[in-house]
């Protein structure tokens, strides 16, 4: 594989204005609208200010936990942002949220032999006693294995569920691996368990456990659950293979509140001659609270800031209106986006398209898109005008991104900017989740694609939608 810095001279050299070259790109598209994106590329790519935003973001802030002051803080910095790069129609649309928050965490192998754990309470779990929990150990390969157990079996134990998460370019290992941190204190507690262990769900071999929002059953005991970091997740399992019984001390003292006021933040470039169609791009505000949230996703903030300031910079607005959403609590279970669905019903059906960026900062290496058949040679023509920054063509559906999920399901055509995952899960969630891991030039290249897909879907001579609405 070439280095990124190649790619991206490839890329910027192929960025050609010629007639020809516009018009073997264009295919249905309006030739001009392939010129402006092309111009918009160059314009980020030259240097998009996306990662002064991140850093203003992570410093002014800080992480940015759902109902949290810090997450009011984040509306009034992203209203005076929107603001500032003269956008219309900005506001903050408010819904509520359960809010909570992380106490005293701690895990130590008590016998046989004493060992400190690295351990995160997972988000939304129940405190445990103030002198903690102390009780055997129970090792599960995978979330099956749990829920497979005889009833009872766990009586006043301690489930550990040690399943590894695969490293892999698009992310994919992460939904195969998720699944027992939002499951696995339910299915714990149905085995008698008095709390849940897991393997931290991300790639890394650091001492930074993985957080995430996990789940409670109505009628299911709850109990705490805590995240180990992988090498104490090793730590903890080599002591079980030792054949002897092992006790563990887990205290975590997080405290429920709610419910809070939480918001998502709105701003839009209006179209010239469809401004009632729109298309959404979007990244979420909050993070959770270990790190300073700058790839998860003040990136992704960071793309939506810096690719609507190159289309507000363009001599002509866009066709359809462009609308920016920097959607609230997301983390904990994507409360803004479905609160955006249900308060903006009516007019879902004149989504042309929504895409999100949420998943670290760059390069996007891969372009797909679900939309009506009548609109897949526009969808091939983006893809071309996309090639020069090194982006392929996806595999299999386009999900948009998580915030983008609720209004799919009504019937929203999505797009894919697929970003490189490669070393996301490293940081996800954790404490190690800083400013220092975002490159600006691969900032640079996402923005270029961002922007130039959102500038030539609203320029589209073909509605994208709507589409069929998914089964519940």
């Amino acid at each position: 594989m070439k280095p990124f810095g190649l790619l991206l001279a490839a890329g910027l050299a192929s960025l050609a204005f010629s007639s020809a070259a516009i018009a073997a790109d264009s295919g249905p598209l309006p030739a001009e609208a392939v010129k402006a994106a092309k111009e918009i590329q160059a314009k980020a790519l030259a240097g998009s200010g996306a990662f002064d935003f991140v850093e203003s973001l992570t410093v002014r802030v800080g992480p940015r936990l759902a109902g949290s002051p810090a997450a009011r803080a984040s509306h009034d910095w992203a209203l005076a942002r929107f603001k500032e790069l003269g956008l219309s129609n900005i506001r903050a649309e408010a819904f509520s949220v359960d809010g909570w928050e992380r106490g005293v965490e701690s895990a130590t192998i008590i016998s046989p032999v004493a060992h400190h754990l690295h351990v995160s309470a997972l988000g939304h779990s129940v405190t445990t006693p103030p002198e903690g929990i102390t009780a055997p150990v129970v090792r599960f390969d995978t979330l099956e294995d749990l829920e497979a157990a005889p009833e009872g079996s766990l009586k006043g134990k301690i489930a550990f569920v040690d399943k590894k998460m695969t490293r892999l370019q698009d992310g994919g290992g992460y939904g195969e691996a998720v699944g027992v941190r939002g499951k696995g204190p339910e299915a714990a507690a149905r085995k008698g368990a008095v709390a849940l262990l897991i393997r931290s769900i991300g790639t890394d071999s650091h001492r930074f456990p993985h957080t995430g929002i996990t789940r409670y059953a109505d009628g299911v005991a709850a109990i705490p659950a805590g995240a180990l970091s992988n090498p104490d997740a090793d730590q903890l399992s080599r002591v079980l293979a030792l054949g002897q019984p092992v006790s563990v001390k887990l205290v975590l003292s997080s405290q429920s509140m709610g419910p809070l006021s939480d918001a998502n933040i709105i701003a839009e470039i209006k179209g010239r001659e469809l401004p009632d169609e729109i298309v959404v791009v979007g990244a979420h505000l909050d993070s959770w609270d270990l790190g300073t949230g700058a790839l998860d996703d003040g990136a992704g903030v960071g793309i939506v800031l810096a690719s609507a300031k190159i289309m507000k910079s363009m001599p002509q607005a866009p066709r359809r209106t462009i609308r920016f959403v920097l959607f609230g609590a997301e983390e904990v279970g994507l409360v803004g986006a479905i609160a955006y669905a249900k308060q903006h019903a009516a007019f879902l059906p004149k989504h042309q398209v929504g895409t999100e960026a949420d998943f670290g900062a760059g390069p996007v290496i891969t372009f797909n898109a679900a939309v009506r058949p009548e609109a897949k040679p526009v969808i091939d023509a983006i893809g071309r005008v996309l090639s020069p920054l090194g982006i392929v063509p996806g595999r299999g559906p386009s999900g948009g991104g998580p915030d983008i999920g609720p209004m799919a399901a009504e019937g929203v055509p999505t797009a894919g900017l697929g970003l490189d995952g490669t070393d996301y899960f490293d940081y996800h969630h954790t404490a190690d989740d800083t400013l220092d891991k975002v490159d600006p030039k691969k900032l640079d290249q996402a923005v270029a694609a961002y922007a130039s897909f959102a500038w030539l879907a609203a320029e589209s001579p073909v509605a994208f939608g709507p589409l069929e609405k998914k089964a519940k």
